[in-house]
C-alpha cells in the first residue's frame, strides 16, 4: 500500500508542477508582435534613412521594438509611445508628420500647389480661347503655282517653291 501511496503522491506532484507552469503564464491579453509592429510602423529607424522601424533589421531598431513591447505591456497607448520617441529623437522619428506648427506645411503645400496650378491652367485656357475668337478663322496657305509662269508675291516663297519643284522632278 505504501508504494501506491508514493505513486499517487508522485503523480499529483507532477501534475501540480506541470499545471503550475501552465497557470504561471500570463492569461491576460499579452502583447503580440502585431501590436509592436502596429506602433513600429509609425516610427522611422534612427540610423537608416527613410526605413520604417517595423522592417529595419539594425540592432537599434530591435532595441526600440523591445522598448515598445515593454511600454505596451506597461499599459501605454500607441500615441504615448510615439510621443515618447518623438520627444527623445525629434519629429524625424515619426513616420507621419504632425499637423501642428511648421510640419503643417507638409499637409497644406500640396493642396495649395494644386489649387494654384488649376487657377493658372484656367487663366491660360481662357486666354487661348479669347485669342482664337479674336483671330477669326485660321488663314489657309495658297498652293504654290505648279508652272513657272507666275511667281508668288513673296520672292523668298518663290525661291522655296522653285527648289521644292526641282527636288520633286529629280525624285520622279
Amino acid at each position: 500500500m505504501n508504494r501506491h501511496r508514493l505513486l499517487w503522491i508522485a503523480i499529483v506532484a507532477l501534475w501540480l508542477a506541470l499545471s503550475g507552469a501552465v497557470f504561471a503564464q500570463n492569461t491576460d491579453e499579452s502583447v503580440t508582435d502585431d501590436d509592436v509592429n502596429r506602433v513600429a510602423r509609425e516610427l522611422y529607424c534612427p540610423i537608416c534613412e527613410n526605413t520604417p522601424l517595423d522592417v529595419c533589421e539594425t540592432q537599434a531598431c530591435e532595441d526600440w521594438r523591445l522598448l515598445i513591447r515593454e511600454k505596451l505591456e506597461a499599459g501605454e497607448t500607441d500615441g504615448e509611445i510615439v510621443e515618447y520617441f518623438a520627444d527623445i529623437y525629434g519629429d524625424r522619428a515619426r513616420a507621419t508628420p504632425t499637423t501642428e506648427g511648421f510640419s503643417l506645411i507638409v499637409w497644406i503645400a500640396p493642396i495649395l500647389i494644386g489649387v494654384f496650378g488649376i487657377v493658372i491652367f484656367v487663366r491660360m485656357l481662357r486666354r487661348w480661347l479669347a485669342r482664337g475668337a479674336e483671330a477669326g478663322p485660321e488663314p489657309t496657305l495658297a498652293a504654290p503655282p505648279t508652272s513657272g509662269d507666275s511667281a508668288p508675291a513673296d520672292p523668298e516663297l518663290g525661291d522655296y517653291a522653285a527648289r521644292v519643284e526641282e527636288e520633286l522632278r529629280r525624285s520622279a
